[in-house]
């Protein structure tokens, strides 16, 4: 009997061996090719970008998960807690698999065989940390003999800590937010540190199955799991038991934040600044690298850039009359549910759409879009208001068959079914005026001409509407906006203010033909000096000025100044016929205003990485001193500023003079009425096809650029100064609003002498048609009358090479 029990033991001990034996090769096998675990000490998961506004208002969050990873000690003990109680109440005590969660697993699943429950998992969070970074998510055996063996090893080579702020950064939670501080934003527009016990709860439900407790599609499920979160929380002595009641008392109050762009009027600005980061990154740094942008934009002066461009182009397109309404839908029944899916302008939220229900003779009726802000609260309702005749005078010139004609009343304008845009009146309740999209475009830039920061952009009238970015990406003729390069060059190379040129009819040969370019209005003054050329934009002066120096000199002062890369030397270039953009125009307007000073627009000021490491900044100027801990009587630290001198400081201020001029006598007199010290130039093309005004105090230059899209006429009369120069002075009223007007810097060794406008010739200060002008030193006024361009062009002709035929003929105008 013994020697039988010994040999079944001997057969029970073998067996164990070569059972032992075969899972110890099955196991073996599954672990030779496990994933390296010590990839998580180098782990870098995709993080959010973040674009910041100057003043650290958020702009936007580029991203392809949305995750802001923090470390474990900036993760509130409450956020814990409420993962810990939902996940793995053991996690501080196991040693990566939790045996007791393991057994109870099995039994339960064991009970619940032959039934349609799903089989329940007692995977820990070191075991969930394995599987997300390390293993797939397929639901097999090996898989989870693999996931408990990497389990162990991982508690072997890192901390609970460590652990567990992978998991809080790693774990998807819905609403494409990954990670707990992304979740907190995501579904509550909060920091975690902002998030109570409940919200902490409801988020910690998420990992178990995110659309399982969708905070809207499954109010119910999604409550009911997050309370009983709660109720492990107590159990686990986390919250004391008033806590647990109270938390679960409140609903989930879920307010999901917004994604884009999240500052108002700024679109245009964020999406340059994305193109910017992908051009000098890539993409995958700008959707996953966890940037941090802070960007030059000024969020006040954008507010006014907007408007005051908006304003510019309503008014022209007004004049036009109108158009035609945005759609038209049926009015029988309930209107609102149509009204409803047409999408409206949503970065123009002074407007509403609306549909017209009666157009009489004195008024229209309209029923507004539901879900829309009426009077400061947004309505459900079927609200109504009227337009008045006098509140749409405008629109009574409208387009029929594509002519525009003259209507008596609203009635023969719009008919029922209509939607139209509108915008509430300010005195009246329910009163509202019709509105339209402008058909015309346009963009204004607001920069510091001392460091080229970009403080205020905007694009065109809606980026809703057009992406189209017109301040960087329209190439466009600047015309007479480009004058004041040719005469900053002529004032570098020995002529002066005074100096006069023959402004009178000119023909060049150009082929076969004549080109005899014009002013503005076919009249011409005579002799007239470089300050009334320019205050006057004179084309025929311009001409014969940029003949007299050479187009070569002409092309490198535009390339030196960054108006252009390269520059045709075609003589109709002098008129701004090449085309370049809004920036670059006020970046080289920058140059003169800074006294000659190179500057690079930028939009960013600087990038740091998710580390916090700069990676780049814009300011380049070194300050040697600056970082000093404390004063001890050392000199006072001086900023070095190595940029390149482009122009003779006491040029630049001459130029500025000059266009002072412009401003104060000139084509842009109305932008006098503000009252400060403001240097410009107006600039009209051929046909009236552009229209632009740029000017500049001594610490802000502006550029403003109006025409369409596709260039055409935009009709007699629309030049810079008629169009461009009043959004300008619109924009800087509420600019330099409660500033002190600041004159413009006189470099030392500048002498102002009294002279004759006419003449440019010495006079005596104090007389009628005297001006006082600045020379540099070793200059002054003619002492004989002497007219460049005297005798040329008017009665021969200069031959021009064939090559330039079409740069002359596709409109060098140069007007205003």
């Amino acid at each position: 009997m013994i020697r039988l029990l010994g040999y079944f033991f001997g057969i029970g001990v073998v067996l164990a061996l070569v059972a032992a034996a075969g899972v110890a090769l099955y196991v073996g096998n599954l672990t030779k090719d496990l994933p390296d675990y010590e990839v998580l000490a180098r782990y870098e998961p995709p993080v959010t970008t973040r674009i910041h506004a100057s003043d650290g208002n958020l702009m936007a969050e580029f991203a392809r998960e949305r995750r802001l990873y923090l470390p474990i000690q900036a993760i509130p003990d409450t956020v814990k807690e409420a993962f810990l109680s939902a996940e793995d109440k053991n996690f501080y005590s196991h040693p990566g698999v939790d045996a007791t969660g393991l057994m109870r697993a099995v039994i339960t699943n064991l009970q619940n065989l032959g039934s349609d429950r799903r089989l329940v998992g007692a995977s820990t969070i070191t075991q969930q940390v394995a599987k997300n970074f390390l293993l797939s998510s397929d639901q097999t055996i090996e898989r989870k003999i693999r996931e408990m063996i990497l389990a162990f090893r991982i508690e072997q080579a890192y901390s609970k800590d460590r652990i567990l702020e992978l998991y809080l950064n790693e774990i998807w939670l819905g609403l494409g937010a990954y990670g707990i501080a992304g979740a907190a934003l995501t579904y509550y527009d909060k920091s975690v540190n902002e998030l109570t016990v409940a919200e902490a709860a409801y988020l910690a439900a998420l990992p178990k199955g995110p659309s399982n407790y969708h905070p809207f599609r499954h109010t119910d499920r999604a409550i009911e799991r997050r309370n009983w979160v709660i109720d492990q929380m107590h159990a686990n002595g986390y919250i004391s038991a008033e806590e647990a009641e109270r938390a679960k008392a409140t609903g989930l109050d879920v307010t999901p934040r917004r994604r884009g762009s999240y500052l108002f009027a700024a679109d245009f600005f964020t999406e340059e600044v994305r193109r910017e980061i992908i051009a000098r990154y890539g993409e995958d740094a700008l959707y996953e690298g966890g940037l941090s942008v802070k960007t030059t934009l000024d969020p006040q002066l954008q507010l006014y850039a907007r408007k005051a461009l908006q304003n510019g182009l309503i008014r022209y397109d007004t004049l036009r009359g109108f158009r035609g309404p945005v759609d038209q839908i049926s009015v029988d029944g309930d209107w609102g549910v149509p009204l409803g899916e047409i999408e409206a302008l949503s970065d123009v939220p002074e407007w509403q759409l609306a549909v017209v229900l009666e157009a009489g003779e004195n008024q229209v009726t309209i029923g507004l879009q539901p879900g829309r802000e009426v009077s400061g609260t947004l309505s459900e309702e079927r609200e109504t208001g009227t337009i008045a005749v006098d509140d749409m005078q405008w629109a009574l010139r409208h387009m029929v068959d594509g002519r525009r004609v003259k209507a008596s009343s609203p009635a023969e304008v719009l008919q029922p079914g209509d939607v139209v845009y509108v915008e509430e009146k300010e005195d009246g309740e329910n009163a509202w005026q019709l509105r339209q999209v402008p058909e015309i475009g346009g963009a204004m830039v607001a920069m510091d001409p001392h460091t080229g920061r970009v403080l205020a952009m905007s694009g065109g009238f809606s980026f809703a509407s057009s992406e189209f970015n017109r301040a960087t990406q329209a190439l466009r003729q600047p015309g007479s906006a480009f004058k004041p390069f040719i005469y900053a060059a002529a004032l570098d190379n020995g002529y002066t203010p005074a100096s006069v040129v023959l402004d009178a009819p000119i023909s060049i040969q150009v082929g076969n033909t004549l080109w005899e370019p014009k002013n503005y209005g076919g009249k011409f003054a005579g002799p007239s000096t470089l300050r009334a050329g320019i205050e006057r934009s004179r084309n025929l002066m311009t001409v014969r000025l940029a003949r007299d120096m050479g187009m070569d000199l002409v092309a490198e002062y535009a390339e030196r100044f960054g108006v252009y890369d390269k520059m045709s030397r075609h003589i109709a270039n002098a008129l701004g016929s090449s085309e370049t953009t809004l920036m670059r125009m006020v970046s080289a307007y920058a140059v003169m205003a800074n006294g000659g000073k190179y500057i690079q627009p930028s939009l960013i000021d600087r990038i740091q990485d998710r580390y916090g490491k700069t990676v780049y900044k814009h300011e380049q100027r070194e300050c040697s001193g600056c970082d000093a801990e404390a004063w001890e009587n050392q000199p006072e630290p001086e900023l070095i500023d190595d940029r390149e001198q482009v122009l003779d400081p006491m040029t630049a201020y001459q130029i500025t003079s000059m266009m002072e001029g412009v401003v104060t006598r000139g084509t842009a007199t109305t932008v006098s009425e503000l009252g400060y010290p403001i240097a410009g130039k107006t600039g009209t093309t051929n046909d009236e096809k552009d229209a632009w005004f740029i000017g500049y105090t001594p610490d802000l230059v502006v550029g403003v650029f109006m025409g369409y899209d596709q260039p055409r006429p935009m009709g007699r009369g629309s030049t810079g100064g008629g169009l461009a120069a009043p959004i300008f002075k619109e924009f800087m009223a509420k600019a330099l609003e409660g500033t002190t007007p600041v004159d413009f810097r006189v470099p030392d060794g500048m002498k102002v002498v009294a002279i004759d406008r006419k003449t440019g010739m010495h006079a005596e200060a104090g007389q009628p048609g005297v001006i006082m002008e600045a020379f540099k030193p070793g200059t002054g006024p003619a002492d004989t009358y002497w007219v460049i361009g005297d005798m040329q062009g008017s009665a021969q002709a200069q031959e021009i090479s064939p090559e330039a035929d079409r740069a002359i003929t596709t409109g060098a105008g140069g007007l205003f």
